[in-house]
């Protein structure tokens, strides 16, 4: 057993924020809402079992960090826009890499891709202020809930502010009847969200527990009014990362998530019954296979880039084609203006050194307009794909 507290439910006034659906919703003028425990001081007894793998999880995560996080920042984002990806598909949003490519260069053609991108800079920016704070702050989080809902039709006046109505998961659209969780009421937010910053910046709780309780805290808190499950996961690597678990890279344990789905859902709501082993079990083990395979994934961008240097053939040494296969195996989808910037060159330079990426086939168009084109390296795109795949079959087995 885990000792922790199952939160507590109170009875709340209810009153529609517009008249809405069957007599029942528009009758209801109380509701049973959940307030979960204080963590900032709350002592953690892990059991043996537990304790065990988090310590395997967190050994992957530090040994893929120190390994090949500095030296091979392709990684870095390559995990970066696994994990953005993957936790968008658990809310139901999908979209093709190439859509997803297109969005992160300012396509806004498919919707879904956009929120995926999105995603991917709120994860960034988070991380970015965590790494140079070593702390996680509650605008740190509200900046990241800002990049993530910015283009949300319907969502962007709430974009970066705490919910200040109540909400539910689930159940009918008019009143939380029959909802799966009714979260805390407005009110309550501000000391529940402090109590949980706190929490996030203790030092004396393994990183990886933390981690996992800071998730479900702030699930069950669910502070917008939309957006909540992407921020939260968001937070996982935030705390790896304000603790030192990690330093350049991004475990991309979302992906084991989508294909225990159910699961993941359901240790959540044992969580808030007092009952956090499962959950925490269940992210050990999704980051120690996300961990283990991006190992894999090291290696294969590696080849990568040797392959590609084989492909390219003979160029004069220090020459564009050579630094461009540089950048994008780093930064693989780009612009013509973003090969300049980069080089350091004029447009000739730049375009001769794409046509000549394209015509070896280590960069490939993704749109086919004349102005302000696209390129993808098409194997990287790939290794995301595959990255993912891997982590799901493990999970799934």
């Amino acid at each position: 057993m885990f000792p922790f507290p199952a939160v507590t439910y109170e009875t709340r006034p209810f009153l529609q924020r517009q008249r809405a659906g069957t007599r029942e919703d528009r009758m209801r003028d109380r509701i049973e809402v959940a307030v979960p425990a204080s963590l900032a001081e709350r002592a953690m007894v892990i059991p043996v079992e537990l304790a065990a793998g988090l310590e395997v999880a967190t050994a992957a995560i530090t040994a893929l960090d120190h390994a090949h996080g500095h030296h091979l920042s392709a990684l870095a984002e390559l995990l970066l826009r696994t994990e953005s990806v993957a936790s968008s598909r658990i809310e139901g949003i999908s979209a093709t890499v190439d859509d997803y490519a297109r969005a992160l260069h300012g396509s806004r053609a498919n919707a879904s891709a956009v929120a995926m991108a999105d995603a991917s800079h709120a994860v960034e920016g988070l991380l970015s202020a965590v790494s140079a704070s070593r702390q996680i702050t509650l605008s740190d989080v509200l900046q990241a809930h800002r990049m993530l809902m910015r283009n949300e039709e319907g969502e962007r006046q709430h974009a970066g502010r705490v919910r200040e109505v109540q909400n539910w998961v689930g159940g009918s659209d008019a009143s939380p009847r029959g909802a799966l969780l009714v979260p805390p009421p407005p009110e309550t937010l501000d000391g529940l969200l402090a109590d949980l910053i706190q929490f996030c910046n203790r030092g004396d709780v393994p990183s990886l527990l933390q981690a996992a309780i800071a998730h479900a805290q702030f699930e069950t808190i669910h502070p917008f009014t939309d957006g909540n499950g992407r921020i939260g996961r968001a937070l996982i690597n935030a705390v790896l990362r304000a603790r030192g678990t990690t330093s350049a890279v991004v475990v991309p344990l979302a992906s084991a998530l989508v294909a225990r789905r159910e699961d993941y859902f359901a240790a959540l709501d044992a969580y808030r019954a007092g009952e956090p082993g499962a959950l925490v079990g269940l992210l050990s083990s999704a980051a120690r296979i996300a961990a283990e395979e991006s190992t894999v994934s090291a290696t294969r961008i590696e080849e990568i880039g040797a392959q590609w240097r084989t492909a390219l053939g003979r160029t004069r040494r220090g020459g564009a084609p050579t630094a461009l296969l540089d950048i994008v195996l780093v930064r693989p989808v780009l612009s013509a203006a973003d090969a300049e910037r980069a080089l350091g060159s004029g447009s000739s330079v730049a375009y001769a050194a794409i046509d000549r990426l394209q015509s070896s086939g280590i960069l490939r168009p993704l749109t086919t307009r004349m102005r302000n084109q696209v390129w993808a390296a098409g194997d990287v795109l790939n290794e995301l794909v595959d990255l993912d795949l891997r982590i799901r079959t493990r999970a799934r087995s």
